[in-house]
């Protein structure tokens, strides 16, 4: 792609108003690199994607004339100088994003909100995105969770199903927080969240539910109190009996980390299979506790999906802060599911510039070899990428591209899957 073909730069005013430049093109960020992002790499910004723009932030354009990268702190309309603020676009479910936007982040005093911040331009009154499609499913469109469907069918649950601590959590999850998964509880579908643990035993970086004080407001509320297992169980059943594809999962966005109740969770799931053999039980977790997986799945667990932000222990340690664990108990995770026969997955929290560096594709396909795991999530990490790059081990280590990432992984490790959702196993 020529220069000049590529989709001109982005920028917002004061007030949020997002403006395609005039002259300069589109750039994007590898890591804290400014890159051009190439034909394959750029995709019409789906539908349903947001745009945001980033206060006290020049963006970085292309000039197309020299091909040098620069910043745009104003521009001059009718005259008079306007700042120009950088603008990034956060894709719909199912899209990776290949290049983070290039932003000038030296003037910024806070911590952006945990959001996938996205290279994006405008060009033939379309909007283009860095990013590509790993998986399309129709039961995380947007499209189908329409609130004026959902509070109907939350009134109606309550009334003739039950209400509780767990399902009234679960009603701010859904209402306020619009979380998806909440939402199909409700509507007594595809895949819900069971939600138990008040505590972790990580410090992630990038933590939905809990931030310090100095640092950005957390995206989800974090659950407040110990279910009871009675409530847990009949919510299960009903949504196991009830739903289609149904799935419910512990381990969710408003909670800490599942395994610390590992035994509230291992009695409920008995007391699940005692009523019913229908659906998909899942934990969603960052594995630090093998013994304790062992105990679920024991109990009647059929899937487990385990988080890592790299297959690199440096990389992981610094992301997670571990307490009480350590990269190579995840690991031991990863391989004890498989071979307790639980369908594993790896929820693979990608990241441009660091994700697709040759030695973390390297040690991924290495780790995937090694534990046989049947399917791996690449899911864009939600964090302020500027945090993130300045939190990270210092390294220049050569990035091949995300999409890049992608193909090596499917041809040097065919047996494992690329995907975006939790998939239904029974």
């Amino acid at each position: 792609m020529g220069y000049k073909n590529l989709p001109y730069m982005l920028y917002a005013d004061r007030k949020g108003r997002v403006y395609e430049h005039p002259y300069y093109r589109m750039a994007g960020f590898s890591g804290s690199s400014p890159v051009v992002p190439s034909d394959k790499e750029l995709m019409p910004m789906p539908e349903l994607s947001k745009l945001f723009y980033i206060p006290d932030c020049a963006p970085i354009g292309l000039d197309p004339s020299t091909g040098e990268y620069k910043r745009v702190p104003e521009i001059e309309v009718k005259g008079e100088g306007q700042k120009c603020y950088a603008v990034a676009s956060f894709l719909e479910p199912g899209v990776v994003r290949s290049h983070l936007p290039a932003v000038d982040y030296s003037g910024k005093s806070y911590i952006l909100p945990m959001w996938g911040y996205t290279a994006v331009g405008f060009k033939n009154n379309n909007y283009w995105t860095a990013g590509f499609r790993i998986e399309y499913n129709h039961k995380w469109d947007p499209r189908n969770y329409d609130d004026k469907v959902l509070v109907p069918a939350i009134e109606k649950y309550k009334k003739i199903e039950m209400t509780g601590p767990l399902v009234e959590h679960l009603v701010n999850c859904a209402v306020n927080n619009h979380c998806f998964a909440a939402k199909n509880l409700f509507l007594k579908r595809w895949e819900a969240p069971l939600p138990v643990s008040r505590w972790c035993n990580a410090e992630c970086i990038g933590c939905l539910s809990l931030q310090p004080d100095n640092s950005c407001k957390a995206s989800h509320q974090r659950i407040s109190f110990r279910p009871e297992k009675e409530e847990i169980v009949s919510i299960a059943v009903r949504h196991l009996e009830q739903a289609e594809e149904a799935i419910v999962s512990f381990g969710q966005g408003c909670e800490g980390e599942p395994l610390t109740e590992y035994l509230l969770i291992a009695e409920s799931i008995r007391e699940i299979r005692e009523r019913t053999p229908k659906g998909t039980i899942n934990l969603n977790t960052n594995g630090s506790k093998p013994e304790r997986i062992r105990e679920l799945a024991e109990s009647g667990l059929d899937s487990i999906r385990i988080s890592l932000n790299s297959a690199r222990p440096e990389f992981y340690r610094t992301y997670y802060r571990p307490r009480d664990y350590d990269f190579e108990d995840v690991v031991e995770s990863i391989s004890l599911s498989m071979s307790l026969g639980l369908y594993t997955m790896i929820n693979y929290l990608v990241f441009p510039g660091i994700t697709d560096q040759e030695d973390e594709i390297e040690a991924l396909i290495g780790l995937v070899r090694k534990t046989g795991v049947n399917f791996l999530h690449l899911k864009n990490l939600n964090i302020d990428p500027h945090l993130y790059m300045k939190e990270m081990p210092v390294t220049d280590l050569k990035a091949v591209g995300m999409r890049k990432m992608a193909e090596i992984i499917k041809e040097q490790s065919p047996g494992i899957e690329l995907g975006y959702f939790n998939q239904p196993v029974r």
